[in-house]
């Protein structure tokens, strides 16, 4: 009976210790979370409108105006863009980008992949670890991005994708990454990059007529190559406000989880030390009785 005693308050003990590091955590989450929602909050108008206005110029251009990057051809090597973790403990966040990353493979790119023709470029190091473990074509070149994240370092792996898709190594690029919502909701999305897509005008529309200046040749060769960079920092900045967010829900409710065992647990205790000292007691009376007998 002492021995099971011993055993309920180990574990006790090791139910407490894991609570204060999940609790801990879930601060240190919750402190990153709020520096990297303000980063995305800061950055999604500004990359939505710079891609809006770039959509809507390559649109309504004429003939070759778009240059090379808008220009669609027949898909036959494909580039992934794969934005993961560097870190677990994170729930499922991880899980669900491969996922997503996977089943683009299988639903879009399946011909391409018996190929070998698919390639994936990750960010992160948990999606490297997992692809190139599953023998995936893939590559470790910026897989530390998270190290030290800044434009400067996700720019690197936009021009790289924008030169690789000019030279026709990849007749297309999309980018697989979860976008913030809040703390508790991540929405895991598949987004075109390269070429880049045109907006699809609805019957009865009017035609956008923009002003130039100076030249829209120059100005679109200009405005390119920086809003898709823009675009790829901003998908980034979603995924890192996202691994915070699931990081942070994830040590709450394993915060929660070691507050239910440790109820468990001391009801158990509670349970075997009364059994011990009614066990006890039977024997002093028996003790007594056999005595006085």
């Amino acid at each position: 009976m002492a021995g099971q005693l011993k055993e309920v308050r180990n574990r006790i003990k090791s139910v407490q210790n894991t609570q204060q590091i999940t609790k801990a955590m879930k601060m240190v989450s919750a402190a990153k979370l709020r520096k990297a929602q303000d980063a995305i909050v800061q950055m999604r108008p500004y990359s939505r409108k710079l891609q809006e206005v770039l959509s809507n110029i390559v649109s309504s251009s004429e003939g070759d105006l778009g240059g090379n990057l808008a220009v669609e051809r027949p898909v036959e090597k494909v580039l992934l863009i794969v934005i993961t973790s560097d870190r677990g403990l994170c729930g499922a966040y991880n899980a669900n980008v491969i996922k997503a990353a996977k089943n683009t493979i299988k639903e879009k790119y399946s011909a391409q992949f018996a190929k070998g023709n698919v390639q994936i470029w990750s960010i992160g190091k948990k999606g490297y670890e997992h692809f190139a473990k599953n023998k995936f074509n893939a590559t470790d070149t910026f897989k530390d991005i998270f190290l030290h994240l800044s434009f400067e370092s996700v720019q690197q792996c936009a021009q790289a994708a924008v030169k690789a898709f000019e030279s026709k190594e990849f007749d297309a690029v999309e980018i697989v990454y979860s976008e913030f919502k809040n703390a508790a909701t991540q929405r895991f999305v598949v987004e075109r990059f390269l070429p880049i897509p045109k907006v699809e005008k609805k019957e009865g529309a009017k035609k956008s007529d923009f002003i130039f200046e100076p030249a829209k040749e120059e100005l679109i060769a200009e405005l390119m190559p920086k809003i898709l960079n823009t675009q790829l920092f901003k998908a980034v900045l979603d995924a890192h406000a996202s691994e915070h967010g699931a990081r942070m829900t994830a040590m709450d409710k394993a915060t929660e989880n070691a507050n239910e065992m440790l109820r468990s647990l001391k009801i158990s205790y509670n349970r075997a030390r009364q059994a011990a000292i009614t066990t006890e007691l039977t024997e002093i009376v028996s003790g007594a009785a056999a005595l006085q007998g």
